[in-house]
Order: structure tokens, then C-alpha cells, then sequence
């Protein structure tokens, strides 16, 4: 089957990736890969970016189709050549994506292409090449958790889609107890049970076992908004650096909390039944 030639401003992003000058190929691993797909290798002493860009470029004008273009980059990102560099495949994947989305193919984990809808504008692309939500979705994350922060998901923004996350537990206490407070203070006025009866209820609340469980849920929401959300609000983000890796931990235990108030109930209902 023949692949249709890929535009210059492709080929160029690719070249720009797979050359980069620190996270890129080295200039040994390009030539060997160069010559392993039966690539003419025409400017081996310039720029990386520029030495695939053109060795890529008179290929494909040679074939009239992009058909080595394709299978130069299936044998450069072929998993087995990456076993110990787990990280770099992964970005380099992402990156790679951003740009096969705009000629309609993308590179799955095995490193195979395949078709997909063509994007049209970077929004498009951004939304397919996100790592975050695919990995996200993998996880089962709560779709409240999600839902509040899709527009930092688009770009693997993890700091903003993290303290976006962390948001959406308060916004939903508030929801579901009617109350207009925020952090810790929100906490107490809807868990606590020292002074009154709670606004919202883990269980029962009736053994000591009951109790300690719904004051430590407290100490996991304060500990959550207290280290992530509060910190993500008043730091900026390039001294508060989030990886990947945080961004999905932190994303689980939102979402195990958002699941835990999905079942919580009005205390004032329980203790009233006990009347």
C-alpha cells in the first residue's frame, strides 16, 4: 500500500524531534538507523535536524510516497531499541503524535503507525497526544475529577490540571451541604462531629471504629488541600514543577475521595432515624 508523501512542515517537525540537540537520537544512532532503512545519508556533517530533514525529504522525493518515511520511523521508535529508556519513548511518542496528527496516523505503544482522523487545528492534536487522559481513563479516574480540569488535559498542563482536580473536592462538598467555606474550614463544617452533628457522613457514626474513620477522611482532604491545592495556588508554576508520574498519583487519590462523597450521606438524616 502507498502511503501519500508527508507535507515539508511534517517531515520538518519530525526532524526537529528525532534531531533534537539533547533529547533527540545522537548523530551515530541517525546514521545507523539511516542506513539500516537503505536511507541515503546526504549532509552527515551538519545539524541532526537539519541531516534527517534532508535525507528524509530526498527519500520520499526519490519514492513519490512516504512509504520509508513511515517504516524509518516505526524502526527508530521500535520498542525493544528503548527498553531502558521507558521515558524518553514515551515523550518522544507524545511529541511524535502531536505532528502525525496533523497528516492523519498515529504511533501506538508498539510503535506501529496507524490511521486516524486528521486534525485539522492544534487543539485537535493536543487532544489526541495527550498521555495524561488516555492514562487517566486506563486508571478509571472519577469523571468529576476529569471534568474539571479538561482544558489542562488537552496540553499535559500538570500543574493546573492537578490543582484544577483538587478543586473539584471542594466544589462538590459545597454541592452536597450547601455550605460557601473553603479549605480546612470547609472540612470541619461539613465532617466534624466535636461540637454538632456533621453536615455529611462517611457511615454510621455510631462506633468508635465509625468515628475514627470519618476523622481521617477529614485529615485526607486537609492533607490534600493543604499540600497540593494550596500550594498550586499561591506557587508559580516553573518553581513547583509537577512530573507525569505525580500528576496520575494525585489524580487517583482525588479520585478515591470524589468516590467516597459520592456515597456520603446528610448525617442529619442518620441521627434523626435514630429517634
Amino acid at each position: 500500500m502507498s502511503i501519500p508523501s508527508f507535507e515539508i512542515g511534517v517531515l520538518e517537525s519530525i526532524s526537529e524531534i528525532l534531531g533534537h540537540t539533547t533529547e533527540g537520537l545522537s548523530g551515530s544512532t541517525i546514521a545507523r538507523c539511516l542506513r539500516e532503512c537503505s536511507i541515503k545519508d546526504p549532509h552527515p556533517s551538519v545539524t541532526k535536524r537539519f541531516r534527517l530533514f534532508e535525507a528524509l525529504k530526498a527519500k520520499q522525493l526519490e519514492d513519490k510516497c512516504g512509504n520509508n518515511v513511515a517504516s524509518f520511523l516505526q524502526h527508530v521508535m521500535n520498542p525493544v531499541r528503548h527498553h531502558n529508556s521507558l521515558d524518553w519513548y514515551e515523550n518522544t511518542r507524545s511529541k511524535l503524535n502531536l505532528v502525525l496528527a496533523f497528516a492523519g496516523y498515529e504511533m501506538g505503544i508498539n510503535g506501529k503507525l496507524s490511521f486516524a482522523k486528521k486534525a485539522d487545528t492544534h487543539y485537535q492534536a493536543m487532544a489526541r497526544a495527550s498521555r495524561l487522559r488516555e492514562a487517566l481513563i486506563l486508571r478509571k479516574v472519577h469523571h468529576d475529577a476529569i471534568r474539571y480540569c479538561r482544558e489542562e488535559l488537552l496540553v499535559d498542563n500538570y500543574f493546573h490540571a492537578v490543582f484544577e482536580a483538587t478543586k473539584s473536592v471542594a466544589d462538590k462538598i459545597r454541592e452536597k451541604t450547601g455550605l460557601s467555606l473553603d479549605g480546612s474550614e470547609l472540612v470541619d463544617a461539613a465532617f466534624s462531629f466535636k461540637a454538632a452533628i456533621p453536615h455529611l457522613a462517611l457511615n454510621s457514626l455510631q462506633s468508635e471504629s465509625d468515628q475514627s474513620e470519618q476523622r481521617g477522611f477529614m485529615n485526607l482532604l486537609k492533607g490534600l488541600f493543604g499540600t497540593f491545592r494550596n500550594t498550586a495556588a499561591h506557587a508559580p508554576k516553573i518553581t513547583w514543577r509537577i512530573e507525569e508520574q505525580d500528576a496520575l498519583d494525585i489524580f487517583s487519590l482525588v479520585s478515591l475521595v470524589h468516590r467516597r462523597l459520592d456515597t456520603a450521606v446528610l448525617a442529619k438524616a442518620i441521627y434523626e432515624g435514630r429517634q
